[in-house]
């Protein structure tokens, strides 16, 4: 997967993956990485699917609707990347830690759905519930912070609400930040993420 990497003041320094948003690039979010932890590696991804000539990590139906069967595949293809970026890179796989935004949000959504032990905590930016009638793995060592708009249109209040109790029923302790600025990522959510994974 084409992406960037960027070592950590350590071995033992936390790795931030990052994970753009529908049309965006490994690039998008690399000043959330000084915000949120300066002395992080930092693992940023780029999504394998094209939409419109528009970068996502995977395909959709329409708006809103995934196409089930290749979220599974790509979350599976994101993880294994994640594997090997630690052997190539030599980081702790433990100490990864999802920072998503929108489309990136729902596949770091997804790798928590899908797979113990793939991250450490996750920052999810306007997530969706990214499949319903599943088992999750246990969370209860995972803690999760949700950045979401109270008006956001593309992901609804009670989506973020749903998906809060789903994560929280897998043991997840989860934060949420409510803005009232649509589907925008904003300042204050970035600024409550970094406090947040601060203190965790």
């Amino acid at each position: 997967m084409k992406h960037i990497f960027k070592e950590g003041k350590s071995k033992d320094s936390r790795v931030l993956l990052l994970l753009h948003g529908t049309g965006g690039t490994e690039e998008d979010l690399m000043p959330l990485a000084q915000i949120i932890d300066p002395d992080a590696a930092v693992l940023a991804v780029r999504g394998n699917v094209l939409e419109n000539g528009m970068p996502r990590y995977f395909k959709r139906l329409r708006e809103g609707v995934f196409d089930e069967e290749d979220l599974i595949l790509r979350t599976k293809e994101l993880y294994e990347f994640i594997d090997e970026a630690a052997e190539t890179y030599g980081f702790r796989r433990e100490n990864v830690v999802a920072a998503g935004y929108s489309n990136g949000a729902n596949i770091a959504g997804s790798l928590l759905f899908h797979y113990e032990n793939s991250l450490r905590a996750a920052i999810l930016y306007h997530p969706m519930v990214p499949r319903r009638g599943v088992q999750l793995p246990d969370l209860s060592n995972v803690p999760v912070f949700i950045g979401a708009g109270e008006n956001d249109p593309i992901c609804p209040a009670e989506e973020t609400k749903e998906l809060t109790q789903i994560l929280e029923e897998a043991g997840s302790s989860v934060v949420t930040q409510w803005e009232r600025m649509g589907h925008r990522l904003t300042e204050e959510e970035v600024k409550a993420s970094a406090k947040w994974y601060h203190n965790h």
